[in-house]
């Protein structure tokens, strides 16, 4: 996190233009006081021209922050330095007009490919220019501020591969090249016919002796690699997941570099097939594609060997755990569920609570105007749960990132005996958060009606991206079942006396017991929300391990068991996982007990997470008599009542995430409020409204000259 010869910093030089506050690329000027909300410009980096002041309902509710804004970004951040680096990033890029995002929503799947593709390489030359490098403290800002904008992503994952996977001579071959764009590496795992199942690959790998070569063949149609990203039409080299063999006998998957276009003419090397595989829901601007492999040989050096090789004689020697495999999505899964999941929540989150700000429909009193939509407690309650969860994933996201680097510094010491921990967190709670937040934006989008369904608004492509997060990198209920078979193992072990990991050592503590809670006020104590969770996780994995020992107890065949009990696993895992959310979100808000007015709104939104999602699933807790009929009451007028609370700190609570109008994208999502103004600029932009029409001269002329003949 060092070593950049001129980081971009928000200090100006004698020859630098400042942007004046109320101009497009000036950063809100934000006093440190709750009533330093107040407008003082027209908005954050206003796309398209100014439209001018700010809605008066949204500057309102900025005047009545109960917190600091600026601070509580600083917190979500890491620390002021790292809210002003972020912000010097965010500038570079949206002030580069070849970064700029205007006009997307009116673009082809091609136009998008070659915007992304030409981003990516003046990404390159603006990093250079600015002195960033990929150790950098500004690196990690950078995918944010182009929202992902940007071909060659998956150019990381093959790099990330290479240096997770390949030994110091792999490394000290490929990493420069990669890092140079001398190639374009992608990553090829899933295939046609399989996906998350890696065992059942059948892409081949056979090791020929007198070459000292292994020949590459999709034997079948379902072998045929199928979705890697920046392979359809860019990549020049790829890392292959195929089955090794040697002397006929299998030895599981194992990773290649295998190259596939040329470097001279980009022309598709012989024995490769390979193109995109056509128009997706989402990710126009990505080049997802397909590749056959047809007898292609690489050197032997080319298998990734930090923790098994393939010797000149054929003799395989393995040097590590072979789960070491699964490690490099071990963390794609942790970062995308950032990247992918809780910033596209937060953007959903800021984009619907300020247009309910400023769209008012009905009354709520009589002979009074029309109310903001936020004021009714059913808006409320489909938004406020939403921006909790926002908040809650974003604290997950810490913890795991944690495990992660705890997990990551033992294997670098050859030590694996964190990875079925590793594997299952990142698994479980890959799919817990994609699913939630998927659920959410949708709620997001629905709850601005009509305005909502408009591309323009931004919320239909970031629903329709965020849907694919709960099918790349794993399939949501297969991760679940990993996650589930993890639990089982270690309820099984921590019934029986034996160590578990601490994060599920509570799966010892079988404890019968009630809910004490006696008002609904109780249900405000993050010690009496907690325990149920707790309660209500090791009770679902008990019970579904029960059942599964009983099975096979009886007779029954172990697999045949366990998929008798895959539904009961997956509920037990989400359990599991939405009980570590809510422990760890409580925990993060007792850390803040020097920051009073940041912690008394995240102690709120605490409370709202955890009761949502009491009321939400009220089964699971009224299921075995832990709580009873009138603590369910309890937890309902508590949760409603929170509603109220939060919502007067709503607006104030979406600006802390701090993104422009630009990153956003959205015309009601602005920071200025300015709906309507901005979805008409905005519709006027559309080519079919400066052309002619051919449907005119070829159909509706003909049609209406033929009709008017008749009147």
């Amino acid at each position: 996190m060092q070593k950049h010869p001129r980081a971009w910093s928000s200090s100006v030089g004698p020859g630098d233009k400042v942007p004046a506050a109320g101009t497009p690329g000036a950063w809100p000027r934000q006093s440190s006081s709750a009533s330093g909300m107040a407008l003082l410009e027209t908005g954050k980096y206003s796309q398209g021209s100014v439209l001018g002041s700010v809605n008066h309902d949204l500057a309102s509710e900025r005047q009545t922050a109960s917190f600091s804004v600026e601070k509580l970004t600083a917190w979500l951040d890491g620390g002021a330095e790292h809210t002003r680096i972020r912000r010097a990033v965010v500038e570079a890029i949206e002030c580069d007009p070849v970064f700029s995002r205007e006009n997307q929503y009116f673009q082809s799947q091609n136009e998008r490919y070659e915007a992304a593709v030409r981003k990516a390489v003046h990404l390159q030359k603006k990093m250079h220019e600015m002195g960033w490098t990929e150790n950098g403290p500004e690196f990690k800002y950078i995918y944010r501020a182009l929202s992902g904008d940007v071909a060659f992503l998956l150019h990381r994952i093959f790099m990330r591969s290479i240096s997770v996977l390949g030994s110091d001579k792999q490394i000290a071959k490929w990493i420069p090249l990669a890092s140079q764009y001398q190639l374009i590496g992608s990553y090829a795992q899933t295939e046609l016919g399989h996906g998350t199942y890696l065992q059942g690959l059948e892409t081949t790998a056979v090791f020929d002796i007198t070459t000292q070569e292994f020949i590459l063949n999709t034997p079948k149609i379902s072998a045929m690699k199928w979705w890697p990203g920046d392979m359809g039409r860019s990549a020049t080299h790829t890392v292959v997941f195929a089955q090794l063999y040697i002397h006929g006998k299998c030895y599981g998957v194992h990773p290649f570099i295998v190259q596939i276009r040329s470097l001279q003419d980009h022309s598709l090397c012989p024995g490769i097939i390979a193109g995109d595989i056509g128009p997706k829901m989402s990710f126009e601007h990505i080049d997802n594609g397909y590749l056959m492999l047809q007898n292609v040989r690489v050197p032997r050096e080319n298998m990734l060997n930090k923790f098994c090789e393939v010797q000149p004689d054929g003799t395989y020697v393995r040097l590590g755990s072979q789960q070491i495999n699964y490690f490099t999505m071990t963390t794609v899964r942790i970062s995308l569920i950032y990247d992918e999941a809780v910033i596209p929540l937060m953007k959903a989150c800021t984009i619907a609570i300020r247009y309910s700000v400023v769209r008012r429909q009905s009354k709520l009193k009589p002979g009074e105007e029309e109310a903001k939509i936020l004021d009714y407690q059913t808006q409320q309650e489909k938004l406020l749960p939403q921006l909790a969860a926002a908040y809650a994933f974003h604290f997950i996201n810490d913890y795991l990132q944690e495990l992660f680097e705890k997990g990551y510094r033992e294997v670098q010491r050859k030590n694996f005996d964190t990875l079925p921990e590793l594997h299952a967190f990142s698994s479980g709670f890959k799919a817990m958060v994609t699913q939630y937040c998927t659920s959410a934006v949708e709620i997001c989008l629905r709850a601005c009606g009509g305005h909502g369904y408009s591309l323009l608004s931004g919320l239909p492509s970031l629903y329709t991206k965020i849907v694919a997060s709960c099918i790349y990198e794993g399939e949501n209920t297969i991760l679940l079942l990993q996650a589930a078979r993890f639990l089982n193992k270690c309820f099984v072990a921590a019934s029986a006396g034996q160590p578990v990991p601490p994060s599920v050592a509570y799966l010892a503590a079988v404890k019968p017991g009630k809910c004490p809670a006696k008002t609904k006020l109780d249900f405000l104590s993050p010690d009496i929300y907690t325990e149920a969770y707790q309660h209500m996780a090791v009770r679902l994995v008990s019970s579904t391990a029960a059942k599964l020992q009983d099975l096979i107890q009886s007779g029954v065949k172990k697999h045949d068991a366990w998929n008798q009990c895959t539904v009961q696993l997956v509920q037990a895992a989400k359990a599991h996982c939405h009980y570590i959310t809510v422990k760890n979100f409580a925990e993060t808000v007792e850390k803040l007990k020097t920051e009073a007015g940041i912690q008394k709104i995240m102690k709120h939104l605490c409370d709202l997470f955890a009761l949502h999602g009491i009321f939400s699933n009220a089964g699971v807790f009224l299921h075995d008599g832990y709580l009873s009929g009138a603590q369910m009451d309890m937890v309902t007028a508590s949760y409603l009542d929170l509603l109220a609370v939060i919502r007067k700190d709503a607006v104030p609570l979406v600006d802390a995430f701090d993104f422009t109008d630009k990153n956003l994208n959205s015309a009601l999502g602005s920071y200025d409020g300015q709906v309507y103004q901005r979805l008409y600029e905005w519709a006027q932009k559309s080519p079919t409204n400066m052309q002619v029409s051919p449907a005119y001269e070829r159909y509706l002329k003909p049609l209406l000259h033929n009709m008017r003949s008749k009147i």
